[in-house]
């Protein structure tokens, strides 16, 4: 257990207090004892009442990770063992595990780290200094579970080289843990197969928080005409075709993407259906209507277009204009898929946005349903950050 405490200031630590899972560099009075940077530190409130344990960082805003609440838990292999059991026993009953997100940081109280299973091959990425310190015990522990369930895991990639691990005064680094292995993965979702590059793809190779999203906007794709918008390696786009769709045409800005996703095509015998387009959309989706041309299903997936407070009102105005030209190719009592991954473009300010789109075109919506991430990435209460993915499905009607 950890000597070393962290006292917070007279009225902070209200986030904390209410479930939240950090602690701020504003929020802390003093740090009383020996620690480094990564090491374990008890946290009290200002008048001495332990609040739990956490990882310290001075290099970041967020100093203090909290791994628990319980001010006399040992934070050491069978703790993470506990946690790691805890993840992969949710996930069992909760997806489809042949591929998935088996730990998402702060939502399954392991802070810092995230973890994907792609198959029989491991995507880590590690993102806080505390937690960098455990990851060789977390793949270990890992493997071993996985093993229990007759999982063997053929290698295990890294990916931690976002930019946030500046911030947290650590370097960037992509590699391999363990033994080199092919970094080509073949993957099944929803029935679809895939190629993930668990080395070259964006984040950890695959978005698996759209799983169950896709399947969704599939269920309305049968016979129909579907543009897909930011289709990256083409997911939506193949699980339309895959659903009966007449013809889908996916664009992305990425050459890279673009080729991914033919390959994929090819891989389910949909090269005939779905074909795929190198183009940035926000030049695209004008052009098609100028052209007249008009779509049974619009399905919108955008990268996150604000990654921070201070750019939120400039990303507004990207999903109003994205919003906007994607109603106007959608054909009467046609259906639009919409979403935004910024946890900082929230619920009220997504739907507010996505309304005012409608309004400017004259548009009526009709929900079908609203969703968010798949439970692989579970929403922790009053950890902002874990609840990101609004995903709206709506029935476009035009005003008469």
């Amino acid at each position: 257990m950890s000597t070393a405490i962290v006292t917070l200031k007279k009225g902070e630590g209200r986030s904390l207090k209410q479930g939240g899972p950090w602690i701020y560099d504003n929020e802390i009075s003093g740090i009383t004892g020996e620690v480094e940077d990564g090491d374990v530190v008890q946290v009290q409130d200002f008048n001495g009442y332990p609040l739990g344990q956490g990882f310290l960082n001075r290099k970041s805003k967020l100093t203090v990770r909290m791994m628990t609440r319980d001010p006399n838990a040992r934070i050491d292999e069978d703790f993470i063992r506990m946690r790691l059991k805890n993840a992969w026993e949710y996930r069992k009953k909760v997806v489809d595990t042949g591929s998935c997100r088996l730990v998402f940081g702060e939502a399954d109280f392991l802070p810092g780290i995230v973890v994907d299973k792609f198959s029989d091959v491991l995507v880590v990425e590690s993102l806080a200094l505390g937690i960098e310190r455990f990851k060789p015990m977390i793949v270990a522990i890992l493997k071993e579970l996985l093993a229990q369930d007759g999982i063997a895991v053929r290698g295990v990639y890294e990916r931690s080289d976002a930019k946030v691990r500046l911030r947290e005064g650590m370097e960037r680094y992509k590699g391999f843990i363990g033994e080199p292995f092919d970094t080509k993965v073949e993957i099944e979702e929803n029935g679809v197969r895939y190629y993930v590059d668990v080395k070259e793809g964006q984040k950890t190779g695959f978005f698996l928080d759209q799983k169950y999203n896709r399947q969704a906007v599939a269920r309305l794709c049968a016979g129909a005409q579907v543009l897909d918008c930011f289709t990256h390696t083409g997911s939506f786009a193949l699980n339309a075709g895959m659903a009966g769709a007449a013809h889908v045409l996916g664009v992305d800005a990425s050459e890279l993407g673009v080729a991914q996703a033919r390959e994929n095509a090819a891989l389910n015998g949909l090269q005939d259906r779905v074909e795929f387009m190198c183009a940035d959309v926000f030049d695209l989706l004008p052009e098609l209507e100028r052209k007249g041309e008009k779509f049974d299903v619009v399905i919108l997936d955008p990268p996150a277009f604000t990654k921070s407070r201070n750019s939120v009102k400039q990303a507004v105005k990207g999903y109003r204009e994205i919003n906007l030209r994607a109603m106007k190719l959608v054909k009467d009592g046609g259906y639009l898929a919409t979403c935004s991954c910024s946890h900082f473009m929230d619920y009220a300010l997504f739907t507010q946005t996505v309304g005012q789109a409608a309004r400017n075109v004259h548009k009526r919506l009709r929900q079908v349903e609203f969703r968010t991430q798949a439970p692989d990435h579970p929403i922790l209460w009053a950890a902002e950050d874990s609840y990101y993915l609004k995903f709206y499905i709506f029935q476009v009607c035009d005003e008469k």
